[in-house]
């Protein structure tokens, strides 16, 4: 018998005479006879070429290896025992890990709420977070690095060869410096706004809204004057308190209540809704591999679709 054919039933036959250390009410305990339990122990010993046992006519005890065998064979039969169980209940979803990536603002609201949810739902899966850009999650996917992200674009338009599901709309408002002229007036004209300089997210980050965004110049007949590309929602907020210029935000971001800017919905615009001059509503979306996925993933993604409706 080698290392790698010494079996469970052999550990049990171990740990009832290490507990017992008497043979023959080990074998009792085991439902067996004596002589094939002292042949068993004989043979384990001979396979790991050292003595487990002193055997005397009058006593059995344990040699310090045989000591030091004990709690890691107990550890070894216990975890055998949990298998079974731990099996179904990975079947189920019930354990695992769901690697989930978000952008910047639905770490405002979504993400909190639904990890405290989740894991008072599902205490048995691990669910690790990253906050990145929809382009860093797309090369993060490619790589198997994620399971699913959350992503945000204009309606319908997220990224092609991804399961989606909706979870939020909401439209952009325009975030002013405090200072500017513009955030005194109770309602500015949408065509004064359009006219200040832009501080906005690179294209590669967004694609649909950035385009939803310069559409919105474009249908107004002007071009954008862009001051400062910036990645993260905070960094664009934090650009435009030091009066480098406007932004377009998604309503959510008004929750990061920075000093020295004033948000403006597209109510308070003067102009904005007319002439086909339409403002940019932007989509949160769940996203995922399409194909099969784990089941603690559609664990997962059951438990937010319960929670969004969808």
């Amino acid at each position: 018998m080698s290392e790698d054919s010494i079996d469970l039933r052999v550990w049990r036959q171990f740990l009832a005479v290490a507990e017992e250390l008497h043979f023959g009410r080990a074998a009792q305990r085991l439902a067996m006879t004596q002589p094939p339990l002292t042949q068993a122990i004989a043979r384990l010993e001979r396979t790991l070429g050292v003595r487990l046992f002193d055997r005397t006519r009058r006593r059995v005890a344990l040699t310090p290896a045989g000591e030091a065998l004990v709690p890691e064979v107990r550890a070894l039969l216990a975890q055998a025992q949990a298998l079974p169980a731990r099996a179904r209940a990975a079947a189920a979803g019930e354990v695992g890990r769901v690697r989930l990536a978000f952008v910047s603002t639905a770490g405002f609201e979504q993400v909190p709420a639904w990890v405290r949810a989740f894991r008072a739902h599902s205490p048995g899966v691990a669910l690790e977070l990253v906050e990145a850009t929809g382009d860093v999650q797309l090369g993060a996917f490619a790589r198997s690095e994620i399971d699913a992200g959350l992503m945000l674009h204009t309606p319908g338009s997220a990224p092609a060869g991804l399961a989606r599901l909706p979870v939020a709309t909401e439209p952009m408002v325009l975030a002013l410096p405090a200072r500017h002229p513009l955030a005194q007036a109770p309602r500015p004209a949408l065509a004064q706004v359009l006219a200040e300089p832009l501080v906005i997210f690179p294209r590669r980050i967004v694609p649909s809204l950035y385009d939803a965004v310069m559409a919105l110049y474009a249908q107004a007949g002007c071009a954008a004057q862009v001051a400062q590309e910036a990645i993260q929602m905070q960094t664009i907020v934090n650009l435009v308190a030091g009066g480098i210029g406007v932004a377009w935000v998604p309503e959510s971001v008004t929750q990061f209540r920075r000093a020295g800017v004033v948000y403006r919905s597209g109510r308070e615009l003067r102009g904005a809704g007319r002439h086909g001059t339409v403002l940019p509503v932007c989509e949160t979306s769940l996203v995922w591999p399409a194909g099969p996925t784990s089941p603690a993933l559609a664990r997962f993604v059951g438990f937010v679709r319960e929670l969004v409706g969808g």
